[in-house]
């Protein structure tokens, strides 16, 4: 076998301080660690699986970040993988303590799916947030009547008070954008979704008009692409990149669908996502006319 490196590639001193994100960064980063030790010893996914009582797809979710961590699964793997270190093994194991721990979003779990809730993780994580919308207005950027006219449409047949705990959900998200050390969301907008009238006339000026003020913060960019344009690289569907102020963490994009999502983090493919993106940032309206644009459409309603 090969030889194992001295310590993993995340310092122990940066694995003691983990940056903010709640469990589902903290659970990346181990599974990160995790995988590259077990490259490092030339050990396959089924052989790790099998000395943890698990399959080759169970260590596939534990590298990625996508379930929590037993720490007696940790302790095995790590002792498999060679880490001798005292400090690097009590650090990964510390590690996997706090992965564990329950994010805000957890007294929400009547109503969030698993699936949406690695994104809130990610969400939460990250320094970064690009995204492409041609439906909806984005969901951080929201209002209260907008939120709740958005959810009735998804969910006619839930009782109010679901409907409610969604939308305090929804809110709730937004107040990363002013909390402490917010992360920058750069948005691009089709303009269908600015002109379709979500909840009525009164909601959307209300909804075009929270828009012009939160694309004021030092942290949000917000452009439009419109009509005129006719088509271009995103006409598929809107997604969401995400990236991390950790070098160790790879870049994520998010595709949404009616009851699942995708969560593509292969260089590859997110390069290619960002491509698009950065095309599409070229094509729509520079941010410095965004104000007029939906002053122009808030008088159409």
């Amino acid at each position: 076998m090969n030889a194992v490196p001295p310590a993993s590639d995340l310092p122990v001193d940066r694995i003691l301080a983990m940056p903010r994100g709640g469990p589902t960064v903290l659970r990346m980063l181990l599974g990160g660690q995790l995988r590259r030790l077990r490259e490092a010893r030339g050990i396959t996914r089924e052989e790790a699986g099998y000395e943890i009582r698990a399959s080759r797809s169970k260590i596939s979710r534990l590298e990625h970040g996508r379930v929590g961590f037993k720490g007696r699964d940790v302790a095995d793997l790590l002792a498999l993988y060679g880490v001798d270190d005292e400090r690097e093994r009590a650090a990964l194991e510390s590690l996997a303590e706090r992965a564990n721990v329950q994010g805000w979003w957890a007294r929400y779990n009547d109503i969030l799916p698993d699936w949406f809730e690695i994104y809130i993780g990610l969400e939460q994580a990250a320094s970064l947030m690009r995204s492409y919308e041609l439906q909806f207005v984005p969901g951080l950027c929201q209002t209260e009547d907008y939120v709740r006219a958005v959810t009735i449409l998804g969910h006619r047949s839930a009782p109010a008070g679901e409907i409610e705990r969604r939308v305090s959900l929804r809110l709730t998200r937004q107040e990363l954008l002013t909390g402490p050390d917010p992360p920058t969301l750069w948005m691009v907008v089709d303009e269908a979704a600015l002109r379709r009238p979500i909840g009525g006339p009164e909601v959307m000026r209300g909804q075009l008009k929270h828009l012009i003020e939160i694309s004021e913060l030092p942290n949000v960019v917000l452009q439009v692409v419109p009509f005129r344009h006719g088509g271009h690289a995103a006409a598929g569907g809107a997604f969401t990149i995400l990236r991390f102020a950790e070098s160790d963490l790879p870049d994520v994009v998010y595709l949404e669908q009616l009851t699942s999502a995708v969560y593509l983090d292969r260089r590859e493919e997110t390069d290619r996502y960002m491509e698009v993106m950065d095309r599409l940032s070229a094509e729509a309206e520079p941010p410095t006319g965004t104000s007029g644009f939906l002053e122009k459409i808030i008088r159409a309603f």
